[in-house]
């Protein structure tokens, strides 16, 4: 199998022409000719994770974020980003994102295994990019049984691996519903409100964001690393699934450069 066969059929699954314009999703580093011996799937593709990769005997890092994001001037090992590409093509590992092309499908994506996380049930798209609703961002469906918000917020920080879970004030309702969006998603927070959400589990919140709430919902920020870490697994599981003549392998390292003080 060679690179191009392996990026070719992830392509069928999130179509690199799903990515938001401003992204860089596809094969960053590598030529595509080139022969796998070993796939690691990663939220985040970083010097570690290649040198992980190489260790591990696999030749192509497929991660969820790609590690040049913008234009790259120089390769001179001035920052993390160039020094991450000179080792992969020092170790001969070749990186490939799929980033906001998979956020954007409703089958097998981001926001589809954050809501199997949770146990979601009748799932939708938050906001619908096309009649058939495969395409689009974000995702909504029901709990099981009705939980209290607390008894919700304590599911969440466990069923997520939350450290902590950063959440507007509670308004005392039952939740039934939930909203979800991996990374940041406060874009959505008004489709979450639209499709009757108590709450909307999203990242990257900021300050004056959160008054953005208005009583009308519970937004609960759990952390951008902590919202897409499971698309690793994800990964791992639709590749390994596909092709059986290379391992196909998830890192064993957080790449979270987050941390928090509990003290």
């Amino acid at each position: 199998m060679k690179i191009r066969d392996v990026t070719g059929y992830l392509e069928t699954i999130a179509p690199s022409e799903l990515q938001e314009s401003y992204d860089n999703a596809g094969l960053i580093v590598g030529d595509p000719a080139t022969e796998v011996t070993g796939v690691l799937t990663s939220l985040d593709c970083t010097e570690a994770i290649v040198e992980e990769a190489a260790a591990r005997g696999c030749n192509l890092v497929v991660a969820h974020h790609p590690i040049v994001f913008r234009g790259l001037k120089r390769l001179n090992g001035a920052n993390y980003v160039e020094r991450t590409v000179i080792r992969a093509i020092q170790l001969g590992v070749a990186i490939y994102a799929i980033h906001t092309n998979l956020d954007n499908v409703r089958d097998r994506g981001v926001n589809e295994r954050i809501a199997q996380q949770l146990e979601l049930e009748n799932l939708r798209l938050l906001r619908a990019k096309n009649e058939a609703g495969t395409v689009g961002s974000g995702m909504v469906g029901e709990l099981p049984e009705p939980m209290s918000e607390t008894a919700f917020l304590s599911m969440l920080r466990e069923r997520m691996q939350a450290e902590v879970v950063r959440h507007t004030t509670l308004l005392n309702k039952e939740v039934t519903t939930v909203a979800v969006a991996g990374g940041a998603g406060g874009f959505l927070l008004e489709d979450a409100k639209r499709a009757g959400a108590q709450v909307f589990v999203t990242a990257d919140y900021k300050y004056h964001e959160f008054f953005d709430a208005d009583g009308q919902i519970v937004i609960c920020d759990i952390g951008h690393y902590e919202s897409e870490q499971f698309t690793t697994q994800l990964l791992a599981e639709v590749l390994s699934t596909k092709f059986t003549t290379f391992a196909v392998l998830s890192t064993e390292l957080i790449t979270n450069p987050v941390h928090y003080f509990v003290g």
